[in-house]
C-alpha cells in the first residue's frame, strides 16, 4: 500500500520532532487567505485610485448612479411634456373659438383625435428593459402626439388665418350700408301693386325716398358694370360688380358720377338720385343680387347707417 507522506517539525527546546497534521489543508488555507488579503488590498487601491486596473466595478456603481438619473429625467421631461399637452388642449379650444368667429365649422373631439392620436411606441433602445423601458416608450409616445398635436393647430391656425383674410376682401366688398340717405320702407321688396301701372308685381329692390340730386353712393367696393341710361323702366342706372357673387343696382338717377370699368371703394360717390325711368316721384330704386338671386337689401344695411354717415365715420376711426 501507499504510505501517506508525514510532515515534522522541530517544537521545544530540545529540538524535538513533532507531526503536523492536515499540513497541506493549512498550507492551502494559509495561501488562500493571504491571496484573498492582497486582492482586497489592490482592488481597494483600484476603487481609491478611480478604476486604474479597469476592471470596471466603480464604472457599473456609476452607470447604475446614471441609469437612476436618466429614468427620473425622462420622467420630468414626461411631466412637463404633459403641461404642454393641456395647453394645446387650450389652443385647441381658442382655435375653435376663432374658427367660429372666421366663419368655419370647429373641429370636433372625434375628428382630432383621430388626426392627433396613435399607439404607444414601442422602446427602441434594446439596453432598456422594465420601468425604464416603459417609462420611455411613454415619452416617446406622448411625444409623437404632441409633434402630430402642433402640426393640426398649425394646419388649422393656417386656415383660420386665410379665412380672416378673405373675410376682410369680403366685408370690404360686400353692399353693408344704405346707398343714400333718405326714407324707406322695410316691406318695399317683394309683391306689391306696382305705383305707375297699377298691376300687382314682384318689386325686385327698395326705393329709397329723397329729393333729386340728392348724393348716391357705392354700398361696397367693387368695379362700375354698367353707366348710363337704359331703354326699360330703370332710367338712368349704375351696376357695380363686388365679386363674391354680389352685384348692385342704382335706377332712377338724374347723373352718374362714374364710367364703366371704374374701380369704386364702399362709400365713394357715384351718381345723384332723380326720377328718370318709369317713376312716379323722385326716388332711388336699389336692388342686391347675389349669384344671381334677387335679396332683400335691408337685410344688408348695418344698423341703418347709410353711405354719407359711413364716410364720416370712417374718417374717425382713421
Amino acid at each position: 500500500m501507499h504510505q501517506q507522506k508525514r510532515f515534522f517539525v522541530f517544537r521545544g527546546p530540545a529540538l524535538q520532532y513533532q507531526e503536523v497534521r492536515f499540513f497541506r489543508t493549512k498550507l492551502f488555507l494559509f495561501g488562500l487567505g493571504i491571496a484573498s488579503l492582497c486582492l482586497f488590498g489592490l482592488l481597494l487601491l483600484n476603487h481609491l485610485g478611480s478604476d486604474v486596473l479597469g476592471v470596471g466595478y466603480d464604472r457599473a456603481n456609476l452607470l447604475e448612479l446614471e441609469n437612476e438619473n436618466l429614468r427620473n429625467e425622462i420622467q420630468l421631461l414626461t411631466d412637463k411634456m404633459s403641461e404642454v399637452q393641456h395647453s394645446l388642449e387650450r389652443l385647441h379650444v381658442r382655435g375653435n373659438e376663432l374658427r367660429l368667429l372666421a366663419d368655419l365649422t370647429s373641429v370636433d373631439d372625434d375628428t382630432r383625435e383621430a388626426a392627433v392620436g396613435g399607439a404607444v411606441i414601442a422602446s427602441a433602445d434594446a439596453f432598456l428593459t422594465g420601468e425604464a423601458g416603459t417609462i420611455l416608450a411613454e415619452a416617446q409616445t406622448l411625444i409623437e402626439k404632441l409633434s402630430r398635436e402642433v402640426r393640426f393647430q398649425q394646419t388649422s391656425y393656417r386656415e383660420i388665418t386665410r379665412k380672416f383674410e378673405l373675410n376682410k376682401d369680403l366685408f370690404a366688398h360686400m353692399p353693408a350700408v344704405k346707398p343714400m340717405a333718405g326714407y324707406y320702407s322695410i316691406n318695399g321688396f317683394g309683391m306689391r301693386i306696382h305705383p305707375v301701372l297699377r298691376v300687382y308685381r314682384m318689386h325686385p329692390g327698395v326705393d329709397i325716398i329723397n329729393d333729386v340730386g340728392t348724393k348716391v353712393y357705392a354700398a361696397g367696393d367693387g368695379v362700375v358694370r354698367f353707366s348710363g341710361r337704359t331703354s326699360g323702366g330703370y332710367g338712368i342706372m349704375i351696376q357695380i360688380s363686388h365679386g363674391f357673387g354680389f352685384t348692385t343696382l342704382y335706377a332712377h338717377l338724374s347723373d352718374v358720377k362714374v364710367r364703366v370699368g371704374q374701380t369704386v371703394s364702399r362709400g365713394e360717390l357715384i351718381g345723384l338720385s332723380g326720377r328718370s325711368g318709369l317713376v312716379s316721384g323722385p326716388h332711388l330704386h336699389y336692388e342686391v343680387r347675389r349669384n344671381g338671386v334677387k335679396q332683400n337689401p335691408v337685410d344688408y344695411f348695418f344698423d341703418d347707417i347709410d353711405a354719407a354717415r359711413y364716410r364720416l365715420q370712417l374718417a374717425r376711426v382713421q
